[in-house]
């Protein structure tokens, strides 16, 4: 297979849950990596990832590169799992990302469930508003078409734009458009520190380099200006200054608990275990932030449809001349 899959979409969190929870039994059960490359499997649509992977896997290359050169891992995923293979296993690892999506899938299901309804009404209140000007013949049947279709057209297209702009798993050059998002913005950079502690954390724990490991976490991290913000910890610590010192005066990282983590780390020989620490504490808040998202969407998307009605109501045209009988609205 020749095909590129460098420009190939993250698969959905319930694939890569079901995904690690399955390299998670076969590196428990002491399988060898060739052998349990070939007893995973994925839906049809993804089938041909995992076929690329096994053929990897074949010829000798790891996990981690394998996995990211086919599309199965992304580049976050690909990073974790070669440091916990510089450390000897990567059975933690799958584990803890097998855990992560499992969440995140429940998570994700849960808010689709809670829109289904709001997203109903939208549904009806589309149709149903312009139904009384068809039937007293102020509209076309094509006119009541198009007024009735074209909401859809605009949130269809609103997320075929997202779907392109934050779905592709490639970093961005600068500061990505998700931080323009009022709401998600927080989430988003909290994500990306997240990444990058947990990532330096893993390979400081395999016995990876602070100078080596340092660039490699950046390489996770998704927003151009975070990365460029973060790259310079490396110069910092090249001068001689220590991580904690380093992260001080930081865009972004502030003066918050990891530098407390840090410093408490460097003086204790244990900077791997804190800033560990510090990732799954940011992951346990991240979670809480996802739910209370979960629980705040369909409540907007209520009040979109309530000021959808009102403005039909209160703001339609009403029969007039440029509204006579056999005209479009």
């Amino acid at each position: 297979m020749t095909r590129s899959t460098s420009n190939l979409r993250p698969m959905p969190f319930r694939i890569r849950a079901e995904l690690f929870q399955k390299l998670t039994q076969l590196e428990h059960a002491g399988i060898p990596y060739d052998r349990a490359a070939k007893a995973i499997d994925l839906p049809p649509k993804y089938r041909d990832r995992i076929e690329l992977m096994q053929s990897f896997a074949a010829k000798g290359i790891d996990a981690s590169l394998a996995g990211e050169k086919s599309a199965v891992f992304t580049r976050m995923e690909a990073r974790l799992i070669r440091a916990a293979l510089q450390s000897g296993s990567p059975l933690p690892t799958y584990r803890r990302l097998a855990s992560h999506y499992t969440l995140r899938a429940q998570q994700q299901a849960s808010m689709r469930s809670k829109l289904a309804l709001p997203a109903v009404m939208l549904f009806l209140a589309v149709l149903i508003q312009p139904l009384p000007k068809l039937v007293t013949g102020t509209l076309t049947t094509g006119a009541y078409l198009w007024q009735a279709i074209r909401p859809f057209l605009v949130i269809g297209g609103a997320v075929w734009l997202y779907r392109q702009l934050g779905q592709t798993g490639l970093p961005s050059a600068g500061k990505s458009w998700q931080q323009y998002v009022p709401i998600w913005r927080g989430i988003f950079v909290r994500k990306n520190l997240r990444d990058f502690f947990e990532s330096l954390s893993l390979m400081l724990e395999a016995g990876v380099s602070m100078l080596d490991a340092l660039p490699a976490a950046v390489d996770v991290v998704e927003d151009g200006d975070i990365r460029r913000e973060l790259s310079k910890i490396r110069m910092k610590v090249e001068r001689g200054a220590p991580f904690a010192v380093a992260l001080q005066g930081l865009d972004y990282v502030g003066d918050g608990r990891v530098a407390q983590f840090a410093y408490t780390g460097e003086l204790s020989g244990t900077l791997s275990e804190m800033l560990g620490r510090h990732a799954d504490m940011e992951s346990e808040e991240l979670d809480a932030q996802y739910a209370q998202l979960a629980d705040w969407a369909p409540k907007i998307m209520y009040a979109i449809v309530a000021i959808y009605i009102v403005v039909g109501i209160l703001g339609g045209p009403g029969v007039g001349p440029q509204n006579r009988p056999g005209m479009p609205n």
